[in-house]
This record gives C-alpha cells, sequence and structure tokens, in this order.
C-alpha cells in the first residue's frame, strides 16, 4: 500500500459534494482571464493589496479597494447581488481572505481569485500600470 492510498479514498459524493462546495468560494486566474476576454463579466474585480502595490502593477480592470476600506457604505455603492472577485498577492497572501470575510459579512456575494497577482503573472496575462 503506498502513502497515497493508506488513507482511503472518500467516497465518490462526498468528493463531489466537497468541490461543489469549494467553487462556491473560489476561482482561478484562467477563469477570470477568459471571462474578462469573451467580454462576459458579471462580476466586479476587486484587487485587496494596498495603494503602492496597485500602482506599481494590478489586473486590468480591477478596482482597488483592500479590505479594511470594505464598509457597508462603501460597498453601497454596488447592487446588492454584485458577485465580487477579490485577489491579492498571491497564495502566500491571506488579504483575501481577510476581504472575503469582511464581504460576507456585510452580506455580499463573494469568490477569491485563487493564485492572486502571481498566478496572474504565471500564466502570462497582461497587467497595468498606474
Amino acid at each position: 500500500m503506498s502513502l497515497v492510498s493508506e488513507i482511503p479514498t472518500a467516497h465518490p459524493s462526498l468528493v463531489a459534494e466537497h468541490y461543489a462546495k469549494r467553487l462556491g468560494f473560489e476561482t482561478d486566474c484562467s477563469d477570470v482571464y477568459q471571462s474578462m476576454t469573451s467580454g462576459n463579466v458579471d462580476f466586479v474585480l476587486l484587487d485587496v493589496r494596498g495603494p503602492a502595490l496597485f500602482q506599481a502593477q494590478h489586473i486590468p480592470g480591477a478596482i482597488n479597494l483592500p479590505h479594511g476600506k470594505m464598509t457597508a457604505r462603501k460597498m453601497a455603492d454596488w447592487p446588492n447581488d454584485t458577485l465580487f472577485v477579490v485577489y491579492c498577492a498571491g497564495p502566500h497572501c491571506n488579504g483575501t481572505d481577510k476581504a472575503a470575510l469582511r464581504l460576507g459579512t456585510l452580506g455580499k456575494r463573494v469568490k477569491v481569485m485563487i493564485g492572486g497577482i502571481t498566478g496572474w503573472a504565471d500564466e502570462g496575462n497582461p497587467l497595468d500600470v498606474g
């Protein structure tokens, strides 16, 4: 028995349930890029890093809004059913988790873009400056 199979796999129905739930919380750079390039953007892309990092480089079309600035007053700028996609520096950063927590607490729909700007750049997608 290998180290992989030493612990039995979950029942297929549990696997399906787990990943269906997970995909309700996150998206990835590829799906965001494909949506943006096809013109099928039904979400607001939020860069939750600080303003200096945003100015240095960010995903085209993103709005800079660090999680600490996500107040009920600020989020009222968008309709209640708006889907927000949040990203930060990358897998080593928990800014997206803090932003998702804040948005969820405010009753907003949110998904985390896994990989962050690091994953975006790794996939060769364009970045804006300024």
